[in-house]
């Protein structure tokens, strides 16, 4: 019985020894296979791009974009003194003004290669120090050349050269529908891109700007995206950040940019003069209403109707009177206050201009004198 316990052990024994060597040389003989999963692997593009990919756009427009860190003094107003010795270890005297330094931040976008940069006004307003940080890592500090609140736009300057300006694109062959990506530096976190498409065109009345023309995305567009860019599939700027409708500071879908041909037509006047010089002939005026339209028996809503006239100014003069209905100027038609806005901020200060106006149901000629528009006033909304 011993002897064929041991003749049992030692055929188990080479029984495993021959497995262990078969599996390991050749484990397929005994069905045991590999447990690699095999994948479909993509095959190598020729091209670098990938189909439907924005990449190429992404890489030529994203090293004319800059972060822009503004800091500026402000002073607390006075607080009512607190007795109670435990807040003053917080508080500090709340007696007297505190004055500190508020830190913000927002993008902008090269658009010369000598230095000259383009961002919103509110991004740089009140600022005493500017510093701008280029793609590629390096800062700088950075002076305003000009601003203008009216359309929320100003123009930096640092003294560094050949940078790479970003290429204008042109507004007239922009549609709705079109793919845009939106480029800037949200909540500081650094560069990025998002993409959507344009919504709409011609955006006004919404009470962010005095003269307004916006294009309207659902690209994604936060806090400290403001001043960038929005650019086309082939990497052009077609328009500068500046606003969301957001009811909790987020991105909702809802973001407006400034059109590459106000934002160029500003932003050129800036650079030549500092300042952006427009027309004024000194009126108050708002928009017909149907209602409005039938008490003043017109055929049609439109126009701009007189709202109010300002002493001295080249429409006073003109003999222009609350209640007479603006039809057109320089043959052009108006269609709203908006449209008004826009017509008579084009004309040249000091240059004759020819008005069509309705009173008393009757179409009259006035010729007027353009003055030059002065700088606004807070919520100040008149022509």
């Amino acid at each position: 019985m011993r002897k064929f316990w041991l003749i049992f052990a030692q055929t188990v024994t080479i029984s495993l020894a021959v497995l262990f060597v078969v599996q390991l040389f050749n484990p397929n003989i005994l069905g045991m296979r590999d447990k690699t999963v095999l994948v479909k692997q993509a095959e190598t593009r020729t091209n670098s791009v990938a189909p439907n990919s924005y990449s190429a756009a992404a890489k030529k427009a994203m090293p004319s974009v800059v972060n822009i860190f503004t800091s500026k003094q402000i002073t607390a107003p006075s607080q009512p003194r607190i007795d109670d010795p435990r807040f003053q270890d917080f508080f500090g005297d709340p007696s007297d003004g505190q004055t500190r330094r508020e830190n913000s931040l927002g993008s902008g976008v090269i658009v010369s290669s000598q230095g000259l940069i383009l961002t919103n006004n509110h991004v740089v307003e009140a600022a005493d120090e500017i510093e701008i940080a280029l793609a590629d890592g390096r800062t700088m500090p950075g002076r305003v050349v000009g601003t203008d609140p009216e359309t929320d736009l100003a123009v930096i300057k640092v003294d560094m050269k050949n940078l790479p300006a970003i290429t204008f694109g042109r507004s007239e062959q922009t549609n709705v529908g079109d793919v845009v990506l939106a480029i800037g530096n949200p909540y500081g976190i650094g560069e990025t891109v998002t993409q959507g498409i344009i919504s709409a065109l011609g955006r006004n009345h919404l009470g962010i700007n005095t003269f307004e023309n916006f294009m309207q995305t659902d690209a994604p567009i936060n806090p400290g995206n403001s001043g960038g860019a929005l650019i086309d599939v082939d990497g052009n700027l077609v328009g500068i950040n500046s606003a969301i409708f957001s009811r909790d500071g987020g991105s909702l879908g809802i973001g407006f940019a400034i059109p590459v041909s106000l934002a160029k037509q500003v932003m050129e006047q800036i650079i030549r003069q500092g300042s952006v010089t427009r027309g004024w002939i000194g009126i108050e005026a708002q928009d017909i209403t149907p209602e409005l339209a039938e008490s003043f028996k017109l055929k049609a809503v439109r126009g701009s109707l007189i709202a109010g006239i300002l002493r001295n100014s080249p429409a006073d003069r003109a003999g222009l009177k609350p209640g007479d209905i603006l039809l057109e100027i320089n043959g052009r038609e108006v269609t709203d206050s908006s449209t008004m806005l826009n017509l008579i901020s084009a004309l040249k200060p000091e240059k004759p201009a020819a008005l069509k106006i309705m009173r008393d149901q009757n179409e009259m000629d006035i010729a007027i004198t353009v003055g030059k528009r002065p700088r606004p006033q807070p919520q100040a909304q008149r022509e």
